[in-house]
């Protein structure tokens, strides 16, 4: 059930656990998507951009738990590599201790404060109440939300890429059926969306934890091993915090640019929101090479073969030339009809305007999938405090969009607030990732 990334062709090891990450990620926002779809099409505009408005927000919340799992996840990687079974058990045991932990707290203090950041964002009146309602849901999920990503961590950081797309396909499938059931026939308007996510990811997560204590012998922990060790937690909270902290700094930046683009009304939200979404389809095969490469990285680390990450990192930039050529060619194809998937043909603004957004962030696609590859190439290696200065400059880029662009541009500058932080984080992460491979050479004694 585990594979070794750390002997063999790098470009085919990468190809091979990248593929079933990617279906799991196209899979994921294939069910956020049909979200999306069943509240534009069946509850209308506002809805639709009553869900949108909360994105920003979300993945400020969301992302420092993902990013906390991501991190996590880590020293398992780089202990697995190593070939240390019993310190990847104890890795696992105190990764739990402490997820259990943030989530409880993470849950409890946003469900109680998430109407006053709605507010401070600028959310329009007449979506306020539906956007509330919406997010607040989502964050008392953040349990299960934690529990899959936690554990779908761990089996990637063991080189098992394919299993957790299966339950994320079940996840997936499951979400579509509640959306209809809450929405349609339960009337449940946006909140029944938010419970179909929840529902769904708790359900997932359960069933990642029964099939890794039946399958995988690593799991397989001891008393002992169970015990909280702090020295351990330590490592772990040094690797995971600074990557959650990377995600939410990095929100910091999608929230202030939120509430300008929340300043242009609804229509101009609805328009973010439905490009944004076919955005994140197309932006999955990025995140499948950024968290392949945090594995394979991890692991080459583990075991000592610094030269093997760089072969990945020229193999992963050629397949992201590729992609992000034709993903921008798809888009100027394609745009406005993927577009239309979310709200109806009457909406002639709402089309053009997502359209429009679609194919500014497309061409920038590859200064994105720079940042993911080199990022999380960089974060496996051990130097998560890299992501966070990545993350600041990610921000500053967006604060920068939103108080200098926005007001002059109007919606043209809320379209090229993504592109202009991809380009501002490369500035930095490629040459912190020469500065790291210098420091690991060092610390290797290969100079």
């Amino acid at each position: 059930m585990t594979k070794d990334l750390t002997n063999g062709s790098p470009a085919k090891l990468i190809l091979g656990f990248s593929l079933p990450l990617l279906c799991g990620y196209l899979f994921q926002q294939f069910y956020s998507m049909a979200d999306t779809m069943i509240v534009g099409r069946f509850l209308g505009v506002d809805s639709l951009a009553a869900v949108g408005s909360t994105g920003s927000v979300n993945f400020l919340i969301i992302g420092f738990c993902m990013g906390l799992c991501s991190g996590f996840s880590i020293p398992v990687s780089q202990q697995f590599g190593a070939g240390n079974e019993s310190a990847v058990r104890r890795f696992i045991a105190n990764s739990a201790w402490l997820i259990a932990f943030f989530s409880i707290l993470m849950a409890a203090v946003t469900c109680i404060f998430c109407r006053n950041i709605l507010v401070l964002m600028q959310t329009p009146e007449n979506i306020l109440e539906e956007a509330y309602r919406y997010i607040w849901i989502i964050f008392l999920g953040i349990p299960a939300t934690c529990l899959y990503n936690i554990l779908s961590g761990f089996m990637r950081a063991l080189g098992d890429s394919r299993t957790p797309v299966f339950f994320l396909l079940m996840s997936s499938f499951l979400n579509i059926g509640l959306d209809i059931f809450c929405i349609l026939v339960l009337n449940m308007g946006v909140s029944g969306a938010a419970w179909a996510t929840v529902i769904s990811q708790a359900v997932s997560g359960i069933c990642c934890l029964f099939y890794m204590l039946k399958k995988f012998e690593l799991m397989k922990i001891s008393r002992e091993e169970w015990r909280p060790d702090f020295h351990l937690m330590g490592i772990l909270c040094g690797m995971g915090i600074p990557m959650g902290l990377q995600y939410s700094i990095t929100a910091i930046g999608s929230v202030i640019l939120q509430t300008a683009t929340n300043s242009l009304g609804s229509t101009a939200v609805a328009s973010v929101t439905a490009g944004s979404r076919v955005s994140m389809f197309l932006c999955c095969p990025f995140d499948a090479m950024g968290a392949t490469m945090a594995t394979y990285s991890g692991q080459n680390i583990g075991a000592g073969k610094l030269d093997r990450i760089g072969q990945g990192m020229r193999s992963c930039v050629v397949m992201a030339v590729v992609y992000s050529t034709f993903a921008f060619l798809f888009s100027l194809l394609a745009g406005r009809s993927l577009a239309g998937l979310f709200v109806t043909g009457e909406e002639a603004t709402v089309l053009d305007n997502a359209s429009f957004y679609l194919r500014i962030n497309t061409a920038f696609y590859f200064p994105l999938a720079l940042v993911n590859i080199v990022r999380f190439t960089i974060q496996g290696m051990g130097f998560p405090r890299f992501a966070i200065l990545a993350g600041v400059f990610e921000m500053a880029a967006r604060a920068i969009t939103a108080f200098a662009l926005v007001p002059v541009l109007g919606f043209t500058g809320s379209c090229l607030g993504n592109p202009v932080a991809w380009v501002f984080a490369d500035f930095f992460l490629i040459p912190a990732y020469f500065h790291v491979k210098k420091t690991m050479n060092k610390r290797l004694g290969n100079v």
